[in-house]
């Protein structure tokens, strides 16, 4: 893992929260307890933030990334990902808001701008263009991606199943970590 500052600000990191071998965490970050970052993920919160909340997972080769702030967007666009939310493989996220307990497929894109709100699904592969909002209770598919359904108590259950079993593989690899030095 390389945990790098940049721009005066450095990764902070939950003791609880595990960040694998290869991980890559650059500047204005804080990850949350019992949270996740899996092998090969890039994070850079070089020009913005990065925040993750708790019981979060970020599987292996996601990259994190925000938008600048500049004229008319005074903010920029930070990345601000809520408890208990599940980023598959190789997704790309960039400069958007996850609320607690959404979903991003494995290999999904999510641009500037974009909002997945509570219990929310992007479907694997699908891109979220600039500036959409996934309500509540939907899942999106597709590129671009488009409203597919609302979502149901089992799918529902499946992604707090899928938060739970997270929390515990990670412990696992954490673990696995410590003993081969």
């Amino acid at each position: 893992m390389s945990l790098i500052p940049f721009g005066g600000k450095a990764p902070i990191i939950d003791p609880a929260a595990f960040v694998a071998p290869g991980a890559r965490l650059i500047g204005d970050i804080e990850i949350g307890p019992e949270s996740s970052i899996w092998y090969n993920c890039v994070l850079r919160g070089d020009v913005n933030r990065i925040r993750i909340g708790a019981r979060t997972n970020i599987q292996d080769g996601t990259v994190l990334h925000v938008d600048s702030p500049r004229p008319g967007n005074e903010g920029g666009h930070p990345t601000l990902i809520g408890d208990e939310v599940l980023i598959g493989h190789m997704a790309m996220v960039h400069g958007c808001l996850l609320h607690d307990r959404a979903f991003v497929g494995l290999g999904a894109i999510v641009m500037d701008g974009c909002e997945i709100e509570s219990d929310a699904m992007l479907a694997a592969g699908a891109l979220l263009t600039q500036g959409k909002r996934i309500p509540a209770g939907q899942l999106w598919a597709g590129r671009p991606a488009k409203y597919v359904r609302d979502l149901g108590e089992a799918d529902f259950r499946g992604m707090r199943a899928g938060v739970a079993h997270y929390v515990a593989l990670a412990k696992l690899h954490a673990e696995a970590v410590r003993a081969a030095g």
